[in-house]
């Protein structure tokens, strides 16, 4: 483990443009399901989607602070965790929060606001939290990390996408209903191939290291999971709006936090992988998860 806080990965500029891409097909397809309407709903009803956004951004940074402090991993590794804990939701928690009979519709919604509070709050977590533990001070500290290029980064990758999905969705609805399942199908199998051959070209460094961080990384997204549904109870929420909640916080969207590592960490090894295996682990968790509410309807 020693020198973990130093290992760069093998990762060129031409394979973060790729990334970049697929997140934002991803995205797009993920809009296709939103409609300005969605919005106006939430706008009217907001308890749900307050507490999800309060779940996903305070909540879970904290613990995972927390968790930092009590464990004391290596810098490069405790900022991973810091900085998956400041991402917004992953793209496949609307089809698992489906599959465990939740708010779907909520799901959908958390996403895309999340998305759009990412632009701020990712970077301000990851800036906050990490300049709280010494060690990873020290990494924020030698690569000045600019908020501004974080928040243009996702701009463009996510939330553009987003608005782009949306509009389709509301002017020619016919076409997305078309386009729609066949996009989020394919985008996720070039997404998970992408992983695949992401790790191909690192395997004997994934290989030495992936057993320490593997524990930590299923404790993580087991804490994630526990945030979601412990903060949905606390504000009274059915079990069908906390079956959404728990999932949404509980799947990470790792590959923002790739993209983030990649450009502006430059590859960092220890940050990499923790947000590569939990970009595998979750998709794991929350299928598993998602089998086991399934057996039970929620109550609305």
């Amino acid at each position: 483990m020693t020198d973990l806080d130093t290992v760069v990965l093998n990762f060129s500029g031409a394979s973060l443009m790729v990334m970049n891409a697929i997140l934002a097909i991803v995205m797009f397809s993920i809009a296709l399901d939103l409609k300005p309407s969605d919005f106006a709903r939430l706008a009217r009803a907001p308890k749900p989607v307050v507490t999800g956004l309060i779940s996903q951004f305070i909540v879970l940074p904290a613990l995972s602070f927390l968790l930092v402090l009590i464990v004391e991993p290596r810098a490069s590794i405790a900022l991973g965790l810091i900085l998956v804990a400041a991402c917004p939701g992953g793209n496949i928690s609307n089809f698992i929060t489906h599959r465990a009979g939740g708010n779907a519709a909520l799901s959908v919604s958390m996403t895309a606001f999340a998305t759009v509070g990412a632009i701020l709050i990712t970077p301000l977590n990851i800036a906050f939290w990490g300049q709280l533990y010494a060690p990873t001070r020290e990494i924020l500290n030698r690569v000045e990390i600019d908020p501004v290029q974080i928040a243009t980064t996702v701009s463009l990758m996510l939330v553009l996408p987003l608005v782009l999905g949306i509009f389709l969705n509301s002017r020619r609805p016919a076409l997305a209903d078309r386009v729609r399942r066949p996009m989020q199908n394919l985008s996720m199998l070039i997404f998970l191939a992408f992983v695949v051959l992401a790790l191909a070209a690192n395997w004997a460094f994934f290989l030495q290291f992936a057993p320490f961080v593997g524990g930590l990384v299923v404790l993580h997204n087991a804490i994630a999971l526990a945030a979601g549904y412990g903060t949905a109870s606390l504000a009274g929420l059915s079990d069908y709006d906390r079956r959404a909640i728990t999932i949404e916080t509980g799947i990470q969207n790792s590959g923002l936090g790739l993209v983030l590592i990649f450009g502006f960490f430059n590859g960092l090894g220890g940050m990499a992988l923790v947000a590569a295996l939990w970009g595998i682990w979750h998709a794991v968790s929350g299928l598993c998860l998602a089998q086991i509410m399934s057996r039970r309807e929620a109550r609305r």
